[in-house]
């Protein structure tokens, strides 16, 4: 009889499995659209229209902020740089506060990537171009291999060691072609322990055997000691870094940003009665409520849309705004006017 498998691949699919980020890549991103009969519709019918615009706003609308473009923009250069690079390939880390968007910027990253990859070249045999791991907290060097295994669906029995687990990775990224590898959470990585380091040099050698762009995200990572020592050295030596930041009202520039921001999300809308332009007319507001953070903001306004849908009211009102509950980071922001908490249902303009 042979040994149990290490691992079993998850039910729900997440993206770091090549399943799921499949279903992820080739989900149908395109907007519901709004019935002009939407009042008419039977009471069956119409669970199922609110339904459709309940899960659209439920997920999360992608804004492709400026830094999406740079780090877009910045990778595509990588990969051609890298092409021809037998050893010391550049890579990228994407480093920044916990809630500015780095997850957001490395999954969309490799969203656009694999949407190329199938344009640009549709090669024959299976094609893996993007694999996407976290790296689990305390992580050691074979649980990394095994996270890598994991993503591609491999049988890792409990008797295999590192060795063999590396080797069988590394051969099959690239006998699929995978030519971008991204690493979320590498600030769990401690170079002054001993774990660290082994982890570290790791993710050094599946580099150097595998012929791909690798790009990290984790938050502050110039603070976490990522680039100290003989090994920090190193990878500060191949890694270019892109920081993500809250929006900023300090400047002209900077407050049309945070309001063409603003705008973009609400236009994905799908609400009946809401009128354009009443949000952006509170970008003050919103800031107070947000800090300029991407997240918090999406959340604040697609749970207020969720609101809308839920109470017939088909518009975001000012009291749909004030009874969202944010993360506690938004909700300790300083408020130079007071919020109002009123159960008149006001149109935000």
């Amino acid at each position: 009889m042979s040994r149990a498998s290490e691992f079993d691949p998850p039910p729900d699919s997440p993206l770091t499995t090549k399943e799921g980020w499949r279903l992820w890549t080739g989900r149908n991103r395109t907007p519901p659209q709004l019935r002009e009969d939407w009042r008419e519709l039977a009471p069956a019918e119409r669970l199922e229209y609110d339904d459709e615009r309940l899960n659209y706003h439920s997920d999360l609308i992608v804004v492709n902020t400026p830094t999406i473009q740079d780090i877009t923009k910045t990778v595509s250069r990588l990969l051609v740089l890298n092409r021809r690079q037998i050893s010391a390939r550049r890579g990228l880390i994407v480093t920044g506060g916990a809630g500015t968007g780095k997850t957001t910027a490395l999954t969309q990253l490799g969203l656009t990537h694999e949407l190329r990859t199938q344009l640009r070249n549709p090669r024959p045999g299976p094609r893996i171009p993007v694999v996407y791991i976290t790296l689990p907290p305390a992580a050691t060097a074979r649980m990394v291999a095994v996270e890598f295994a994991r993503f591609l669906g491999l049988p890792i029995l409990a008797r295999a060691n590192l060795t063999d687990i590396t080797n069988s990775v590394c051969a099959v990224l690239c006998d699929v072609g995978c030519d971008l590898v991204l690493v979320d959470e590498i600030h769990n990585i401690s170079l002054t322990t001993r774990a660290g380091a082994e982890v570290s040099d790791q993710l050094k050698y599946f580099s150097e055997r595998i012929p791909a762009t690798f790009v990290y995200a984790g938050i502050d990572v110039e603070h976490a000691g990522l680039f100290s020592g003989i090994r920090g050295r190193q990878i500060a030596s191949r890694f270019a870094t892109i920081s993500t930041r809250p929006f900023a009202l300090g400047s002209p520039q900077h407050r049309g940003h945070w309001r063409s921001l603003i705008v973009t999300l609400e236009q994905a809308l799908r609400l009946h009665q809401h009128r354009p332009g009443s949000l952006a007319r509170h970008d003050q507001y919103l800031y107070q409520r947000t800090g300029g953070m991407l997240g918090s903001l999406s959340h604040l306004i697609r749970g207020a849309a969720i609101d809308a849908i839920h109470d017939g009211s088909e518009k975001i009102t000012k009291a749909h705004l004030d009874a969202q509950r944010l993360d506690h980071a938004a909700e300790q922001q300083p408020e130079t006017t007071p919020r109002k908490r009123s159960g008149r249902r006001k149109g935000v303009a």
